[in-house]
């Protein structure tokens, strides 16, 4: 789908064009006052569960683009204006998030990327995080046991200790929480492109840690008003195997080594 025939079949006017940095899936638009993403063949359910997150985000208190149109096509925002950095702000505003706990973990259908993951739900946090977020990808991938070295890193993938990961309770996580998707508008510090489910914080945790980004002034004002107990950071590495077997799928073997640092730590 052109941009063109997006704003069409959302019933707004035309504007003049200009391409945005849209990582690594969308390609992305602004649009006057508003923001398009498309892709050239979306997953089914791509775009209206990046909608549903972003409209879930904003229902916690977090500040989202507002969803304006969505369809299998395509997504339209509102564009939000850039600001100055707020780091303090962005710790108080996911500190809120995290703090609001939910009754169960998971939710609908959602994405990583490109790579879907399951919807369902369940209250024992170790068996959930495995068999809706870990398994489908390792299935997702493409015939590991032709490669010895991927077959067996794959086994110590299914041997880790999913059912000992420490359960704080469940809460809406942004799902693919790394500082690229973090951008501060006028208004304040916002987050962009979630795969938001609901899980332990720990995996929001665990993706701003494992690609840096976010200074010592958001760690100090986020856990001053919601420490991280000890046991957490230490699953954080358990986390990462998920995002990093994530990169692993899409981007290629640079994520080998990584993968292995995270699955020594999560042992």
């Amino acid at each position: 789908m052109r941009p063109e025939e997006l704003l069409a079949r959302a019933g707004l006017p035309f504007y003049p064009l200009v391409p945005l940095v849209g990582g690594d899936v969308a390609r992305v638009f602004r649009a006057g006052p508003y923001v398009l993403k498309l892709h050239p063949s979306p997953p089914e359910g791509f775009f209206p569960a990046e909608a549903r997150g972003l409209m879930r985000l904003s229902g916690k208190g977090v500040r989202v683009p507002r969803v304006v149109y969505v369809d299998e096509g395509g997504l339209v925002m509102e564009y939000l204006s850039p600001g100055p950095p707020d780091w303090e702000g962005l710790g108080r505003m996911l500190a809120q998030l995290h703090s609001q706990k939910e009754v169960q973990y998971g939710g609908d259908r959602v994405f990583l990327g490109p790579l879907p993951l399951p919807e369902g739900v369940g209250e024992d946090w170790g068996r959930f995080f495995y068999e809706k977020r870990i398994l489908p990808l390792l299935e997702a991938a493409p015939n590991p046991k032709g490669s010895l070295r991927l077959g067996r890193l794959f086994l110590e993938v299914e041997r880790a200790p999913w059912h000992r990961l420490p359960e704080e309770g469940p809460v809406l996580i942004h799902g693919d929480l790394w500082h690229g998707n973090v951008y501060f508008a006028q208004e304040g510090p916002a987050l962009l492109d979630p795969s938001a489910w609901v899980g332990e914080r720990g995996v929001d945790l665990a993706m701003m840690r494992l690609f840096g980004g976010f200074p010592e002034v958001f760690w100090r004002t986020y856990e001053a008003l919601l420490p991280i107990p000890e046991a957490v950071n230490r699953a954080l590495p358990c986390y990462q195997v998920y995002f990093l077997l994530a990169h692993l799928l899409l981007f290629g073997e640079a994520y080998l080594g990584p993968l292995k640092r995270a699955l020594k730590g999560c042992g």
